[in-house]
């Protein structure tokens, strides 16, 4: 009795050890293992491993075998599995590795809306393609069931689906299909859905202005808090941007975003002249981007000082005025200890250096570096050595990179000693 139940246990804890190998070796992106671990267990009826072994097949993740990935996605959709059917429903409706199927796509599709939230998995199943969970990227499939959720009125669906649309990932650009969407998620309370919209009535080509509508989303998404809508308001009720200038209504918002700070919930003006520089979440706009540079420069930002004195003493955006650079220079200098001073020098050439929140900007880099380094601090002198000595965004220069690495080694950078 005792050795029947030994072969019993150990049978139960080999299964057991292959069922753990299928899903360890999924995860960790170990397809030849996983596919021996995996084909074990679905041979046992196991639907997850089923499913995986198909990924596996499929050539978006493996093997490249259709027929063995439709044999594994139907043995695991004829258990219950609603990812697996979902697949056999885009297969046959798309005539991926089969051919098309109408009755049969309807059939695997009907089945998965039979399980609860069937909307939401849609959404989770889009997101999965979109981004290369588990998967290959496939932003067909991710458009195919962003499509379905948002259908049957997934906000967030609709709100990827939008900006799909909007900026042509995946798919061709359609700003008609983009507003109609973004449209539907505004409705529903989406606050980035609605600021998107305000933008597009008053910015975006193909789209029919529409000054009222944008205020009237504006407006929607910064009572209910939203921080880029209430600046953009300030921005337009202060300069007199598709509405009358009105000073009392840019400063009550302006008092909105200041609370919405105090309480660590917005980013700042800084943040928000960044995204309108580098094009992050909203298009480009330098002279959006110039005010909220000077606005923060003037609440005390030494990073937004240090941006005005460089585009004023370089001409970048604005006319060069050597008079202004040296102001926002002089502001910056004042806000801290001299130590402090250049550290935030050196953290600004680093930032614009290695694309630390902000697009790779070299010239910027360089200009930053020489400004530390020019005052003592030793990692400066040996980041500007490097850029002149590997000519990495400025011309190579080995004699001015001996300098530097000179000038690092004598502060103590051991790296420099080396170089």
């Amino acid at each position: 009795m005792k050795k029947v139940l030994f072969v019993v246990l150990t049978a139960l804890l080999s299964t057991t050890a292959y069922a753990n190998n299928c899903v360890t070796y999924f995860e960790q992106k170990d397809f030849e293992k996983a596919l021996i671990a995996c084909n074990t267990e679905a041979e046992q009826g196991d639907r997850e491993a089923q499913y995986n072994l198909a990924l596996i097949y499929d050539e978006r993740i493996g093997v490249d075998n259709k027929e063995k990935a439709l044999y594994w996605f139907t043995k695991a959709a004829e258990q219950g599995h609603i990812y697996a059917q979902l697949e056999l429903a885009y297969m046959y409706d798309q005539g991926e590795g089969v051919e098309v199927n109408k009755e049969k796509a309807a059939y695997w599709y009907a089945l998965a809306r039979e399980e609860r939230g069937f909307a939401y998995t849609q959404y989770y199943f889009a997101r999965m393609y979109a981004e290369g969970d588990d998967v290959k990227v496939d932003k067909r499939k991710a458009l195919y069931w962003y499509t379905k959720a948002a259908e049957q009125g997934h906000v967030l669906a609709q709100h990827q689906l939008a900006y799909m649309y909007d900026k042509g990932d995946g798919v061709e650009v359609d700003k008609e299909k983009a507003l109609y969407w973004f449209t539907k998620a505004a409705e529903q309370g989406d606050l980035e859905a609605q600021f998107q919209l305000a933008l597009m009535y008053v910015d975006d080509k193909g789209i029919e202005v529409n000054k009222e509508k944008s205020l009237y989303w504006l407006t929607q998404a910064a009572e209910k808090g939203h921080e880029n809508a209430q600046f953009e308001l300030v921005y337009m009720y202060d300069q007199g941007k598709g509405v009358e200038v009105n000073k009392e209504k840019a400063a009550y918002w302006y008092s909105q975003v200041e609370a919405m700070m105090e309480e660590g919930l917005a980013g700042g003006e800084y943040g928000l002249a960044l995204k309108y520089d580098q094009g992050k979440g909203v298009e480009v706009d330098k002279e959006k981007a110039l005010y909220w540079y000077k606005k923060a420069a003037e609440e005390g930002n030494i990073f937004a000082q240090l941006e005005l004195a460089y585009r004023y003493d370089q001409g970048e955006g604005v006319e060069a005025n050597q008079e202004k650079a040296l102001y926002w220079y002089s502001q910056a200098q004042g806000v801290e200890e001299k130590f402090v001073f250049v550290e935030a020098q050196y953290y600004f050439a680093r930032m614009y250096a290695h694309g630390g929140g902000v697009k790779v900007d070299k010239r910027k880099a360089s200009y930053w570096y020489t400004k530390a380094a020019e005052q003592g601090l030793g990692y400066a002198q040996y980041d500007l050595a490097l850029m002149y000595d590997n000519g990495d965004g400025i011309e190579v220069d080995k004699e001015k990179a001996l300098y530097w690495y000179k000038k690092a080694a004598d502060q103590g950078v051991t790296e420099a000693r080396l170089d």
